[in-house]
């Protein structure tokens, strides 16, 4: 019964934005204590998103966070970075499970077998947890990064390339908080736009 309980769901937030970090979470989830609802994150409204978040944090085994900052997205690449967190998110767990379970195809490099499950956020309970641990948490520190960089509106859009974020971006040129390797912001820089921190 303890390999089943100490089995780790990994997911992540943020790999297609245009700024702000990727972060990754971890849960390892209590088969006596059941969560009803839990789903793929971008399938839940924010309201829904918050209130299962909580119950994670409150009934799971374990949980913990993982990220990775723009600037380590710029040097390794989104991919890397992606991995980068969910490593991080796994070592941060106060317990060390015995099987991670990762949504994708790829597993970050870790000390306990992995197994990638494509589209897992929608069909494994605790990377369902991970997807809206992830998301939950990212999207607040994209509120705290519009209260910085208000021009850029990104409590709205997260960071993601939405008709309005492009705008902002091509009339304030990128901010620090904006991944350089990113192609939009990339181009944005090479055409000299100044950039206001």
């Amino acid at each position: 019964m303890i390999d089943l309980v100490l089995v780790a769901g990994v997911d992540e937030a943020g790999r297609g934005p245009l700024a702000g970090p990727v972060v990754a979470a971890a849960v390892v989830l209590d088969p006596a204590r059941p969560i009803t609802g839990l789903a793929d994150s971008k399938k839940l409204g924010a309201a829904r998103r918050e209130y299962l978040a909580d119950a994670i944090r409150a009934e799971a085994l374990a949980w913990a966070l993982g990220r990775a900052d723009v600037a380590e997205i710029d040097r390794l690449n989104i991919l890397q970075a992606t991995l980068l967190a969910m490593r991080r998110a796994v070592a941060a767990l106060p317990v060390v499970p015995l099987k991670v379970l990762v949504d994708g195809n790829r597993c970050p490099p870790l000390n306990c077998p992995c197994e990638a499950i494509v589209k897992g956020d929608a069909t494994v309970p605790a990377i369902s947890a991970a997807s809206i641990l992830a998301k939950v948490a990212r999207d607040a520190e994209l509120r705290e990064l519009h209260d910085r960089y208000p021009q850029y509106h990104f409590a709205r859009h997260k960071g993601y390339p939405t008709a309005e974020h492009l705008d902002a971006l091509r009339r304030h040129g990128p901010c620090p908080a904006h991944r350089r390797s990113f192609a939009p912001v990339a181009a944005l820089l090479q055409t000299a736009i100044e950039i206001r921190p």
